[in-house]
């Protein structure tokens, strides 16, 4: 005969099972409600840069992410995701967790030029990515091989307006800034130069040190040993007012172009996926003022060439809807089509 006690084994054993079951679902709920309840950040902080190591915008990346770990109290890691211009760097942002411990940097490129000229990414960033701070300014100097034999701006518009399509000036590739650029100098200066598209910055350069190419534009810390030497005549710069290096040199607002010199400035910022929290956005924008206030990153900022510029969440938001306002103008005014 079966005992009554033995049939209820089962359901015994299934109860238990089930109380076991809930009893661990309550504890991670309360791991995940207490890690809610820690100050941010309570772990170290990852900052994606969308470009390979080296170049100007991954020096100052790092130079601002280790500035930030005092005021964090949380080491802030650069993890480098290069590749098809910046897209994949940009998009492992927008994809991450929004709790603020993945963060990337912002480019003029990756979140204007791209999202204007690129079909792929034609979209508003500001729906994936939310602004945190406008990190800082790279000034433009725009040079030209002394073949040419101009020394100035206006020396040089008469020169091209001599010979429309015959003078040429290289870019990164069709719908990089530096083809962008060479769109709005041809609108704004009223000359015909020649776009001639290579695969990256590099073989500009050495097209222009060359001759191959004529006119360079170029951000200045790249191009200030060539300029500095001779091997290229600086005739103007972007920049907010005129480098201490070139002081007499004219920035394009100075000579009466006050939007190619907008234009031409290359800018980035911090930015986070979007939804993340207000108050994770306002921390991490206050630990990115406080580096950029230290004197030692101002001093090795101005040893590179950079201006440094801060600001609200809501300032960087202006600044890259107004960026992608103007591409947009440019691109209808000069009837480009890319795609």
């Amino acid at each position: 005969m079966i005992s009554r006690f033995s049939t209820l084994r089962p359901f015994a054993l299934l109860l238990a099972l089930v109380c076991l079951g809930l009893a661990g679902a309550g504890h991670a709920q309360a791991q995940a409600q207490a890690q809610e309840r820690r100050p941010y950040p309570s772990q170290p902080i990852k900052l994606v840069v969308p470009f390979a190591p080296g170049g100007s915008t991954d020096i100052v990346a790092r130079l601002i992410a280790d500035a930030m770990r005092e005021p964090l109290g949380q080491p802030v890691v650069v993890e480098n995701k290069a590749g098809a211009a910046g897209l994949i760097g940009a998009e492992a942002v927008a994809r991450a967790q929004p709790d603020g411990y993945t963060i990337g940097v912002g480019t003029i490129s990756t979140l204007a030029v791209n999202t204007v000229m690129l079909k792929s990414v034609r979209r508003d960033p500001l729906e994936e990515l939310a602004p945190v701070i406008a990190l800082a300014q790279i000034p433009s100097v725009f040079s030209a091989h002394p073949s040419l034999g101009v020394t100035d701006l206006q020396g040089l518009v008469a020169t091209l307006r001599a010979k429309p399509d015959h003078y040429t000036i290289g870019s990164a590739g069709v719908g990089s800034i530096g083809h962008l650029i060479a769109e709005a100098m041809n609108e704004a200066l009223g000359v015909r130069l020649r776009h001639i598209p290579y695969k990256g910055q590099g073989p500009v350069i050495n097209s222009a040190l060359s001759g191959e190419t004529q006119v360079l534009s170029d951000q200045y810390p790249s191009s200030s040993s060539l300029v500095q030497s001779g091997r290229l005549l600086p005739f103007a710069v972007a920049a907010p007012q005129r480098l201490p290096a070139l002081p007499q040199v004219p920035t394009l607002a100075e000579a009466g172009y006050p939007a190619l010199n907008r234009l031409a400035i290359t800018w980035f910022g911090v930015v986070a996926p979007a939804g993340t929290p207000p108050a994770v956005i306002d921390a991490l924008n206050h630990a990115a003022r406080d580096a950029l206030r230290q004197p030692a990153v101002q001093a090795r900022l101005d040893q590179l060439g950079v201006v440094p510029m801060g600001g609200s969440p809501q300032q960087f938001a202006v600044l890259i809807s107004d960026t992608r306002s103007q591409i947009q103008q440019l691109m209808q005014q000069r009837k480009l089509v890319l795609d």
